[in-house]
């Protein structure tokens, strides 16, 4: 099984509109392990780690996001896996 990771920062309206909690559902139903929270100059962070199919399917999820977000910009950097395990939204 192998598993990768990538480092996402989603720039756009994606601050106070349920995206961070949209992700958090969304990477728990994909068996993705991670973690998103939101940074002080108004992007949201998030690491995915999983199955690499997965892992891309999150990706593409950050270009959409939630109903209510306006997502302008997806940067992806690929890591090495560090085994994390389950999925939070973090503070």
């Amino acid at each position: 099984m192998s598993r990768e990771r990538a480092h996402v920062y989603v720039s756009g309206r994606v601050q106070g509109v349920y995206f961070r909690a949209t992700t958090r559902d969304t990477a728990r139903e994909a068996g993705v392990d991670g973690w998103v929270r939101n940074l002080d100059d108004g992007r949201v962070e998030a690491v995915f780690e999983g199955e690499p199919d997965d892992v891309d399917a999150m990706i593409e999820f950050c270009h959409e996001g939630s109903s209510r977000a306006d997502v302008t910009d997806v940067e992806v950097r690929e890591e090495d896996p560090e085994g994390l395990d389950g999925f939070d939204v973090r503070w």
